[in-house]
């Protein structure tokens, strides 16, 4: 327990020590709010605005307080695995500067290596993430903040969640990289693609029937979905409150993705937390598995 500890922080300690990769896992999120705050915010809301009856009347806090919502859910979702990716990036760099060959000299089990880096991926991504979601609390309440103590806590559980997702994930794919250039093109594919893919950048509701069942089977879209039933809630509560018809209520929920269906079968907010949990767990043992067959076939 105590190597697993020591070489834990040490991991911690290479990734915050590199300013190059601690600021660019930082800013990526930080620049996503601020251009969601300053472009896509007025695509949001133009968007959610035209989409309702002309004769609903409602406080332009409440719609900013939904979109301030729906922004903080995309920048979440994606960056619980972005950033995930980039801390990971020290079992990579290990490999790669050979760093790794000082640990197989040592009496210390392979294994025991393997879970140190995934034990330091998720605490440095969770860092950076909650740092983010600070970020976001503070925009959203500067617009129009309607989130309970229940939905912030939520919401941290979302993160963490996802961000374990993530993490399986990214160990996964890291296993097989060996340089430099290889992290650089993981991240770059990672970074431009999974928003898409996870409908945090536009909607699942957007695209086409068949594209949306073949997206319903990712387990990233169900974080998505997660993150926009916890961080929007509130607000639409406050719709409701309005004397909104909760028809018109879960035609908007279904819009956004609050609502998500896998073949015309809505998905209740459980299901999509066991499809994470269920995910994360799968995804650790294969990583685990492939830790063993390689220490198995180096023995």
């Amino acid at each position: 327990m105590t190597q697993l500890l020591y070489m834990t922080k040490r991991n911690i300690k290479l990734f915050f020590k590199d300013k190059g990769m601690f600021f660019a896992s930082l800013i990526t999120p930080l620049i996503l709010l601020v251009l969601y705050a300053t472009f896509l915010g007025k695509v949001y809301k133009d968007s959610f605005t035209s989409s309702m009856p002309e004769t609903l009347d409602v406080s332009a806090r409440i719609i900013d307080g939904v979109i301030a919502g729906q922004l903080t859910s995309s920048i979440l979702a994606v960056s619980c695995v972005t950033v995930s990716f980039c801390s990971n990036m020290i079992m990579v760099n290990d490999k790669a500067t050979k760093a790794i060959n000082d640990y197989k000299i040592t009496p210390v089990k392979s294994y025991m290596i393997s879970l140190s880096y995934y034990i330091a991926t998720l605490v440095s991504t969770l860092i950076i993430v909650y740092v983010a979601f600070f970020a976001c609390l503070i925009y959203t309440s500067a617009v129009g903040f309607f989130m309970s103590a229940s939905d912030v806590f939520l919401i941290m559980l979302d993160v963490l969640l996802v961000s374990m997702f993530g993490l399986s994930l990214s160990s996964i794919i890291n296993f097989f990289l060996k340089s430099q250039g290889q992290i650089s093109a993981v991240g770059t594919i990672v970074s431009a693609g999974y928003g898409f893919i996870c409908g945090a950048y536009m909607p699942l509701s957007n695209f086409s029937k068949g594209l949306q069942n073949v997206l319903s089977f990712l387990p990233g879209t169900y974080g998505t979905s997660l993150f926009r039933n916890h961080c929007m809630q509130g607000a639409l509560k406050a719709f409701e409150n309005e004397g909104i018809r909760v028809d018109v209520i879960d035609k908007i929920k279904t819009s956004v993705d609050c609502n998500l269906f896998f073949f015309d079968n809505k998905v209740s907010i459980v299901s999509m937390y066991l499809v994470i949990v269920l995910s994360v767990v799968v995804l650790f043992g294969i990583y685990v598995l492939m830790n063993y067959l390689k220490e198995r076939k180096a023995g």
